[in-house]
């Protein structure tokens, strides 16, 4: 059975004055109120001060307020926090934030002043005077706000409101960096998703059945869905479900480029191509956007290599290495674009010599960020693939036996052992070979069948 719907809520805590000077039970009006009408409306509230994290407490913070798929904003004391937290709301979700204060003594600043809001009333003691009444009506909107999420037929952002012919979908949206290990999201989801991609395509697609509509579903779940298809290799799944989420998410940077990965696994690398320059355009340089760039122009160079097309095959890897490069560019920590370019500049014919200037800055990048103790998968297999380059067995043995237990899903090592194949093969066509290298790949490709 799915979860309820997360709803957000923005509102001081404990007994405050508003600006007739009128003291509020803000707790009580929680309790009374808030809560109740977000249960009756079939969401499950959460108040930020309720949330029992460690480390930086804005993160947490801005996670619920930007995912959560519902908001509540309490408007009462005009507090400057409300409406920095209001603002990034609404620049974030469209036709999901109710806005509400009490009646008495109190007015709203003029740029909120026309949206829709509830006032309710005030008792002693600063509590709800009405609560049943007034609960019925914020139930409504929220019924409301719920309908209009899943029609995609209106907006409560100010200036969608206010601007002709804008909407949330024609506006670039900043990058989600949501991963299952970062998000925090129902529980219970998380452990359905894991026992199904142990089990493979079916029961995600069986998982998906049950969470139900999309639209209901807190965003770090879907997420967690569309990574879930990715590591069983469903690129088609991941393809539909991206075209089945709401709106904004699924214009956010992390779903627009793991749909152009999944397009160009499943052989729609056109496409691929469109959404990955429409995301540039939109959002400008990004090392991930241009490092699955980079491998759509490389596999179309090693479709051209099998077809024995030369003049095309030769422009499309000056494409391929020209987009890691920018992705390089675009970030220098992240040296995953930075070993694509210098692996593709060591096939080219003759080897490009740029890469030699490049090889010491990437190998500079990973062992910085393995240092600091942020490494993964990708950053050992980097170190593999530059020992290789470098002919360096001793090396290449060292960071092979710390990439192997840290390999998450089967398509990472699958990746690293076709960039050191066409190491291999060209070599060996310039009668250049290194016997020990095979073994790398051999061990890599063990870890695929697995």
């Amino acid at each position: 059975m799915p979860t309820r719907p997360y709803c957000f809520v923005l509102m001081p805590f404990g007994k405050k004055r508003n600006a007739a000077g009128t003291e509020v039970n803000f707790d009580a009006v929680y309790a009374d109120l808030i809560a109740p009408a977000a249960e009756a409306a079939g969401l499950e509230p959460i108040r930020a001060d309720h949330e029992a994290v460690g480390g930086l407490i804005h993160k947490p913070m801005y996670e619920r307020l930007i995912l959560c798929d519902y908001a509540i904003a309490d408007l009462t004391t005009a507090n400057a926090n409300v409406f920095y937290e209001l603002g990034l709301r609404h620049a974030a979700r469209p036709c999901s934030t109710v806005l509400m204060y009490p009646k008495d003594g109190n007015r709203l600043p003029f740029d909120v002043g026309s949206l829709r809001t509830l006032p309710y009333e005030l008792g002693a003691h600063g509590a709800p005077a009405n609560a049943a009444e007034d609960k019925a009506v914020l139930v409504q909107i929220l019924l409301d706000a719920r309908q209009a999420v899943a029609d995609a037929s209106a907006t409560d952002m100010p200036i969608f409101q206010f601007v002709e012919g804008s909407h949330p979908s024609e506006v670039d949206h900043a990058k989600t960096d949501i991963f299952r290990s970062q998000v925090k999201y129902a529980i219970d989801k998380k452990k359905e998703l894991e026992r199904a991609r142990q089990q493979g395509i079916e029961a995600l697609r069986e998982c998906q059945q049950q969470f139900g509509s999309l639209a209901d579903l807190e965003a770090g779940v879907v997420i967690d869905l569309l990574l879930s298809y990715r590591a069983v290799r469903a690129w088609d799944d991941m393809i539909d479900l991206a075209a089945q989420m709401p709106g904004p998410l699924a214009a956010t940077a992390m779903v627009q480029e793991q749909l152009a990965l999944a397009l160009n696994r499943a052989g729609r690398g056109e496409e691929a191509e469109t959404v990955l320059k429409d995301l540039l355009e939109r959002r400008g340089p990004s090392s991930e956007t241009y490092a699955i760039l980079g491998r759509v122009y490389k596999d179309r160079w090693e479709a051209a290599l099998n077809d024995e097309d030369t003049s095309l095959a030769g422009g499309l890897l000056e494409q391929a290495i020209e987009a890691y490069r920018k992705g390089f560019e675009a970030d220098w920590r992240d040296a995953l674009p930075g070993i694509n370019a210098v692996t593709l500049m060591e096939l080219k014919e003759p080897p490009d010599p740029q890469r030699e200037a490049l090889i010491p800055v990437v190998t500079y990048a990973v062992e910085r960020r393995i240092a600091a103790g942020k490494s993964d998968y990708w950053d050992y297999a980097t170190l593999v693939e530059l020992a290789i380059l470098a002919k360096d067995e001793q090396k290449a043995n060292a960071a092979l036996r710390a990439a192997l237990p840290i390999i998450r899903e089967p398509w990472e090592p699958e990746t690293t052992v076709r960039n050191l194949r066409l190491i291999r093969e060209t070599r060996e066509q310039r009668q250049d070979v290194v016997a020990w290298a095979k073994e790398v790949e051999k061990t890599l490709t063990r870890q695929i069948k697995r």
